[in-house]
């Protein structure tokens, strides 16, 4: 059993009260782990060793702080398989997608950002008598507090751009899910980062989270997590005047049109549904078919998720692991549930499968599809975030559109189609900030990623990563 401590000011430590919590591991139920229960005196103590180290970090050379990604980087990269391995245990997802995507994004995103950083250039605006010169300055201390989805991934498409900018950074992950977020500390460690660059403080959202939120001393804060928190953070930070970014909630359509391609659809539209066990924000988790090849797709579709394997998330065989927790598989269930009572019929799944010990005691869920329900039902507009996806017939792409429109989300989609013209004008019309044709999370770390609506505020990502992590200032220099 790993006891995991917080790490600031270049060092491992226990929580100042002394309070823990439980890391369980979601595929069997058994404690793994056991983490602080950090309060504002642990949050003080991080944000006295970020202001200690902002000015000496803040002047280093873009090529110096480059230096630094990279060496976190390569750290990383050695280490993949453990990396892996750990983000299995940590949050029931099979061993074969924290290796492709957990694993080697984590490596990715610090590669990326030191690169872009370096090859970025300031602007100029010249007039006719003087040139404006716009330079990028450090923010000061970035809070970042990160999900447990996808764990190391997003903290370190947090950290990477905000340091490399020149802030110094104060982070919460996830207290489900924090066995990556103390590997990155022990490689921030072993390779010498500057005491108090970054510090990662463990604990639960409502306690350690918002006294990140609340601090006065912390300049920006950079949310990944649930619309109902990220509607708290905002409500604290706004009149602050706290730089904000928030990515939040989803309840994404994927729209099948009539000449889509069934062979490469049907794969893709099981996995932006169902992978990670649906736990991501960007799941297709409504369908929309056209009725003119309804017939044909759905018992196809049907049949694909059937043959799904759920089971022990170490198997490479796996498809599907556990959900992150018993609590969240019963939240998902009474989504089921209300399905049923909402006049839907279960397709396939539904159940918790039958699996031999030490999974049986597991948050195990089969993968569902649930057709017959109104397109404006709770099912079908309420973020589940789990392995259930409810689907739909339509008539013309018009119709298509207005049922994606219809939530209150609106943070990604898909538009599946033999003729990408067709398909691209249908993506313009989604109310939504990404959408991709004949593909999913398909990403190019260089674009905005964020959303609209209910699914937040702002854009993270290349350039808007760099603009977000530090204040624009204008230099005008008359001739």
């Amino acid at each position: 059993m790993k006891e995991i401590q917080n790490y600031i000011n270049g060092k491992f430590q226990p929580p100042v009260k002394g309070r823990t919590l439980d890391d369980i591991n979601p595929a069997t139920g058994k404690i793994i782990g056991i983490i602080p229960a950090s309060t504002s005196d642990d949050v003080q103590q991080a944000v006295d060793a970020a202001n200690d180290a902002r000015t000496a970090w803040a002047s280093l050379t873009i090529d110096e702080r480059v230096h630094w990604l990279d060496k976190i980087a390569n750290s990383l990269e050695s280490q993949s398989e453990k990396i892996a391995s750990l983000e299995s245990l940590d949050t029931g997802k099979p061993i074969s997608l924290a290796r492709a995507v957990d694993a080697a994004r984590s490596v990715t995103n610090f590669r990326f950002f030191a690169k872009f950083a370096k090859d970025y250039t300031d602007e100029k605006f010249e007039m006719e008598d003087a040139i404006n010169h716009v330079i990028l300055k450090p923010v000061g201390i970035a809070g970042l507090i990160t999900p447990w989805n996808l764990p190391l991934y997003l903290l370190s498409w947090k950290i990477a751009p905000a340091i490399v900018m020149g802030n110094t950074v104060v982070a919460k992950p996830s207290e489900l899910t924090p066995l990556t977020a103390n590997l990155l500390a022990e490689v921030i460690d072993e390779i010498g980062l500057p005491a108090g660059v970054v510090n990662i403080v463990h604990g639960s959202g409502p306690e350690a989270g918002k006294a990140i939120v609340e601090h006065p001393e912390i300049s920006l804060i950079s949310f990944t997590g649930g619309t109902a928190t990220g509607r708290k953070v905002a409500a604290t930070a706004a009149p602050m005047f706290k730089k904000l970014s928030l990515e939040l909630g989803g309840k994404n359509a994927s729209i099948v049109l009539d000449d889509a391609n069934l062979e490469t659809t049907i794969p893709g539209v099981a996995r932006a549904g169902f992978l990670n066990q649906g736990q991501v924000c960007l799941c297709g988790s409504r369908i929309f078919v056209s009725e003119k090849i309804w017939d044909e797709f759905v018992p196809r579709f049907v049949d694909y998720v059937k043959n799904m394997k759920v089971g022990d998330p170490s198997s490479d065989d796996s498809d599907l692991g556990a959900l992150v927790s018993s609590a969240h598989r019963d939240k998902v269930e009474s989504y089921i549930h209300l399905a049923q009572r909402e006049g839907g019929k279960i397709l396939c799944g539904g159940h918790t499968p039958k699996l031999d010990s030490p999974f049986d005691k597991g948050a195990f869920l089969e993968p569902t599809i649930v057709s017959g329900l109104d397109y404006l039902s709770r099912t079908a507009t309420e973020e589940i975030f789990g392995p259930v996806v409810t689907i739909h017939p339509f008539g013309t792409d018009e119709e298509a559109i207005k049922m994606a429109n219809c939530t209150d989300y609106g943070l990604a989609g898909s538009v599946w189609t033999g003729d990408s013209e067709r398909g691209t004008k249908v993506a313009e019309k989604i109310e939504t900030g990404m959408v991709w044709v004949n593909t999913w999370l398909h990403r190019d770390l260089r674009v905005p990623f964020g959303g609209v609506k209910d699914s937040g505020v702002g854009r993270e990502g290349g350039r808007w990563s760099l603009g977000f992590f530090s204040e624009a200032v204008n230099i005008c220099v008359k001739s």
